[in-house]
């Protein structure tokens, strides 16, 4: 299975599942492939044949992105080493949730949710530790003799009922078998990426979204009071917000590539549901592309503060004279 493939089972997929789906993002360098909304769940979609391809830089900015305009980044592949994912599996590289097809169907289009996860020594599950102990406590079963019964120690059964320790799936068919009883706790995947994710790392991309950007152009609208996130890998190259509105920002000189890559910036804010917004080095043909609007740099330059841009974004936006 080629990743073009992959990348069109998977827009099928998430389609059948409701989602309106962007372009391809189909520009080097590229943090995620594909974004995806359906109501209020926004994905960042990266497609890697062999999930062990994801790179830590490219994994903090899909985070940064997801966490700044509250989204899910999530990993969609075929393999890790030498082996197939597992369908009802979840791996996670670099804190983001990372599936099989199968795994994404079942989630998002069937509603049923994995109940395993990969960790270093195998596959393991989460037990609900209320069912067991009230399980357990129904048939007057001591924790050792249920230990004894399982071949584990009776601290092991404790941090299950605690909900501190995952158990291997043998362990967790048996405890069934014993209990008569279904104990397996459902993962939310997208949820999973909250929970995973190092407290550390979220302070790192705030203090990044505050720290003034590395660029004169973003600098300046960051002067403006818009708060900018810098990207490396994305279509754009940040997202400005302010109090009343949000926007994809791209920097070049006008051209045929700046033109392809305004025409992708216009699909991913449609499902981003943000405005796009390009500011041309030197001259303009257009006023804006697609969905896209064009601002040169001296424009930008007489512009006095975030009400004043927003103002002409709005006028030369397509989106909003309803065209």
């Amino acid at each position: 299975m080629t990743k073009d493939i992959l990348i069109h089972q998977i827009i099928e997929v998430l389609e059948r599942a409701g989602f309106m789906v962007s372009n391809q993002c189909n520009i080097r360098p590229r943090s995620f492939d594909l974004a995806a909304r359906q109501g209020n769940t926004l994905l960042f979609c990266k497609v890697l044949y062999n999930i062990d391809g994801l790179n830590e830089e490219t994994a903090r900015e899909m985070k940064s992105l997801a966490k700044y305009l509250n989204g899910y980044p999530i990993l969609i592949g075929a393999k890790t080493r030498d082996q197939l994912l597992e369908d009802s599996v979840v791996y996670m590289r670099y804190d983001i949730p990372a599936l099989s097809i199968q795994t994404l169907y079942d989630y998002f289009v069937e509603n049923v949710p994995p109940l395993v996860s990969a960790a270093p020594g195998g596959l393991y599950v989460s037990i609900d530790g209320d069912v067991l102990k009230e399980a357990r406590m129904n048939i007057s079963m001591s924790l050792g003799a249920l230990a004894s019964e399982l071949g584990v120690s009776r601290r092991t059964i404790s941090k299950y009922e605690e909900g501190k320790m995952d158990a291997s799936i043998d362990i967790v068919l048996h405890l069934e078998e014993i209990l008569d009883m279904a104990l397996a706790k459902s993962i939310d995947i997208l949820r999973s990426f909250e929970k995973e994710l190092d407290p550390a790392t979220v302070n790192e991309d705030t203090s990044e979204r505050k720290t003034p950007p590395n660029d004169n152009i973003l600098n300046l609208i960051y002067t403006l009071g818009y708060d900018v996130l810098s990207t490396n890998q994305a279509p754009f190259k940040a997202v400005s917000k302010d109090t009343s509105s949000t926007f994809l920002t791209g920097v070049s000189e006008y051209s045929n590539a700046m033109v392809k890559r305004a025409h992708l910036m216009s699909s991913i804010s449609n499902v981003i549901e943000t405005q796009s917004v390009f500011i041309i080095e030197g001259k303009s043909r257009y006023k804006s592309v697609e969905d896209t609007v064009l601002i040169e740099r001296d424009e930008l330059n007489s512009i006095a503060d975030a009400d004043d841009l927003d103002t002409l974004i709005h006028e030369r936006s397509k989106r909003h004279k309803g065209e």
